[in-house]
């Protein structure tokens, strides 16, 4: 028995969501997003409620069941309230800047890292003084603010020894102790 493909989603207010053939529509004030459904898994939109039943109990099938559950609710709360996902540049010489969808970033390479991001993601680089560089990203879909946010990080990733790094906020880096003096 899937727990979450069993629990149902409710519709709120200024959100439209319409199957047809396979393809789940979501339409919200943050934008527009679509996802294809396997056969195997019914959805009934009936009177703002949304539920999801499988058509049988094998164990492909039924791993299906929830993960379209999740998939199709992470769309419905973009659409309506979105994501962000806020990082944080840690080290000397750090610096984040943008450009319309353009993301530079200095990370201590002898050249900068220059970013073309996808126009669903929204990007701010702030910078204060005394304060490490923020990188803001906000979008209506989890998966692609999730990849780009993975991207970013990917490019320098927090170090155990000084910490530095690009680290989502709140982030706790383990740190290790070094060679002990001799």
């Amino acid at each position: 028995m899937s727990r979450i493909g069993n629990a149902i989603i409710t519709i709120p207010e200024g959100v439209e969501v319409s199957f047809t053939d396979g393809l789940v529509t979501v339409k919200g004030k943050k934008g527009e997003l679509t996802q294809s459904i396997d056969d195997s898994i019914k959805m009934s939109i009936e009177e703002g409620v949304i539920t999801f039943s499988r058509s049988s109990d094998v164990p492909e099938i039924r791993s299906k069941h929830g993960l379209y559950r999740s998939l199709v609710n992470n769309m419905i709360i973009g659409v309506s309230e979105g994501y962000k996902t806020v990082q944080e540049l840690i080290g000397v010489g750090y610096r984040a800047k943008t450009q319309g969808q353009v993301l530079e970033l200095a990370l201590g390479y002898s050249h900068p890292i220059v970013m073309e991001l996808p126009v669903e993601v929204k990007v701010t680089a702030t910078m204060e003084k005394g304060k490490s560089p923020i990188i803001e990203l906000e979008s209506c879909d989890k998966q692609l603010i999730g990849q780009v946010a993975a991207k970013i990080r990917s490019l320098r990733k927090p170090e155990p020894y000084k910490g530095k790094g690009i680290r989502f906020k709140g982030e706790e880096v383990r740190r290790k102790a070094g060679k002990a003096a001799g």
